[in-house]
């Protein structure tokens, strides 16, 4: 039987899940950080400057930022790795990364950038301090290889970081749920001109590994120690794998 993956609820083939994801992220790449900020109120940007936080990036560190699509991490981690540091922008999606280019210059920022796919990075073993994927890894077609990858690359001493959605305390769930399922779309039909990718968004959610799980899945690429933080109980989590 042929290998097969979820795009939201459907059962596809990988080529296929990564053919889709690649049509989402094109058609939403220009509206991307305005629905981010309308769908979360905000919110992902306190998620993310958390991430950084938690990450220990400072002065002089190396970092790879997987998916990191419009650029909102590799600004903050430049920021803390300073002149002597190095922060590398990656994402599979050409027109993610175009976004995030100009948006980094627009802020004075310039980083090198790396069009790649997450599951066969172009780098050598541990070659970076900190290596982070932050609302990425639920559109990967095969989890367990790039959380490999990131294990892969991340040098002794050094962490992984997954900022993602996650599962929501179980009182809160069917108001999430009705969230979820009925605004979205229409705010994605509203602004971006895109039902169906933001009914996509809601399903993903829901067959990505809950917190525990993908805890498992960390441990089992070869993460030493992996902790995790709930944030906004649960909505979105912040997994944390150090390498010794």
């Amino acid at each position: 039987m042929s290998e097969r993956t979820h795009f939201g609820y459907e059962e596809v083939s990988p080529d296929e899940k990564t053919r889709r994801v690649r049509g989402v992220f094109e058609s939403v790449a220009t509206k991307y950080d305005l629905m981010n900020d309308l769908m979360s109120g905000g919110l992902h940007r306190a998620w993310k400057r958390f991430a950084v936080a938690l990450s220990g990036v400072r002065e002089g560190s190396h970092v790879l930022d997987l998916a990191g699509g419009t650029g909102d991490l590799a600004r903050l981690y430049a920021k803390a790795a300073g002149a002597s540091g190095m922060v590398v922008l990656t994402d599979i999606n050409g027109a993610m990364l175009a976004e995030g280019r100009d948006k980094l210059l627009d802020a004075g920022v310039a980083l090198p950038i790396v069009q790649c796919n997450a599951e066969a990075l172009p780098f050598a073993d541990r070659r970076f301090d900190c290596v982070s994927i932050a609302f990425g890894l639920r559109n990967v077609t095969r989890k367990e290889v790039a959380l490999a990858e990131m294990r892969r690359v991340t040098r002794p001493g050094g962490l992984a970081l997954v900022l993602e959605f996650s599962k929501i305390a179980a009182p809160l769930a069917p108001a999430y749920d009705w969230y979820s399922f009925n605004v979205l779309p229409k705010l994605g039909k509203l602004v971006a001109g895109d039902e169906a990718s933001y009914r996509y968004l809601a399903e993903s959610i829901r067959m990505h590994p809950d917190q525990p799980a993908l805890q498992q899945m960390m441990r089992d690429a070869g993460f030493d120690r992996v902790d995790y933080y709930n944030l906004a109980a649960g909505v979105v989590a912040v997994h944390v794998g150090r390498v010794h």
